[in-house]
């Protein structure tokens, strides 16, 4: 602990001068999605919103540069990477915005889901296992998604803290990956398809292809479950505030979970590795048992959580980190 404070507060002898690896790859993600907002701004209703927020994004990231050249220490360094993780709330609703160009895909995914498991998990699950414990477990899976992340890179900081920079660009560099899928793989997911087609046409095998219908039409249906428990008001609090029709396939939830997971190993942080790994089970199944995804989303999860941290571990490679 006192080794983590005095990098803290003390003043570095030799300062980064330029952006981190991080902070470029979110710049990196800013001008692709500034050019897709310059190709479609007669179709996009918001479009001056999206220019002016990636205007802002930059503002922001710059001032932290500025602040850290100002009073370089280890407590800059760690303001610069919060206030990017910190933006993803940001950047995760601005994808629907984006997501008005394409048409959507649900009835694709939702075939093949019928397809494959001869029926709709997302629809069963719950049902099948109604009992409030088994509820809240699954609501308490899904929401440690978020404490995981703090959890992680504070113990990367805390203990391999020559990591902690390139851990940040892993996490990021996933999401971003993960944000450029959505935008051209618009799936809403089961709480927003189920709802605007019908739970019997659903239990029916049904899967009418909804075309732009979610560009003028957001309604979500409650997630299922135990709705007194603590962890179901959670989730559905962190839901209401900024989930969209959006962003199911691949289930990033899943996707970047795995990616933490491997960062905790990679980084011989054995202890939380083998403490988080029971919510990461529970997170897996939490994202078909809520119907915030198919069950084909969350094994692609495992996929392209596995495939980005291993080629952003050879991407960061290329160069020498310190």
């Amino acid at each position: 602990m006192k080794k983590l404070l005095k990098y803290l507060f003390s003043l570095e002898k030799k300062t980064k001068k330029g952006l981190t690896g991080y902070e470029w790859v979110v710049l990196a993600y800013m001008a692709f999605t500034f050019v897709l907002v310059a190709l479609g701004w007669s179709r996009l209703p918001n479009a001056e919103m999206l220019a002016w927020g990636r205007i802002k994004v930059l503002a922001i990231t710059l001032a932290m540069w500025g602040a850290y050249r100002m009073l370089p220490c280890g407590l800059m360094r760690v303001a610069r990477a919060v206030v990017q993780m910190s933006l993803l709330s940001w950047w995760y609703p601005d994808i629907f915005e984006l997501n008005r160009l394409t048409p959507n895909l649900d009835h694709i995914f939702a075939s093949w889901e019928q397809t494959i498991f001869h029926c709709q998990p997302a629809l069963l699950f719950s049902q099948v296992m109604s009992h409030g414990i088994f509820s809240e477990l699954m609501c308490l899976g899904y929401y440690s998604y978020y404490p995981m992340m703090l959890v992680v890179s504070v113990a990367v900081l805390m203990v391999k803290r020559e990591e902690f920079e390139r851990s940040i660009l892993i996490i990021l560099g996933s999401f971003f990956i993960h944000y450029i899928i959505f935008i051209f793989l618009p799936v809403a997911g089961p709480q927003f398809y189920y709802e605007a087609v019908g739970m019997d046409k659903i239990a029916q095998g049904v899967f009418p292809n909804l075309h732009d219908y979610f560009n003028l039409q957001q309604i979500r249906m409650e997630c299922p479950g135990y709705k007194d428990g603590i962890f179901y008001a959670l989730v559905e609090q962190a839901h209401q505030a900024g989930e969209r029709p959006m962003a199911a396939f691949p289930s990033s939830h899943v996707s970047i979970c795995v990616v933490l997971m491997l960062i905790a190993w990679r980084n011989r942080l054995r202890i939380v590795f083998w403490a988080l790994m029971p919510f990461a089970v529970l997170l897996f199944f939490s994202t078909v048992y809520i119907r915030a995804h198919y069950a084909i989303d969350a094994l692609a999860g495992l996929v392209s959580g596995t495939l980005c941290y291993f080629f952003l571990v050879w991407l960061t490679s290329l160069r020498k980190w310190k």
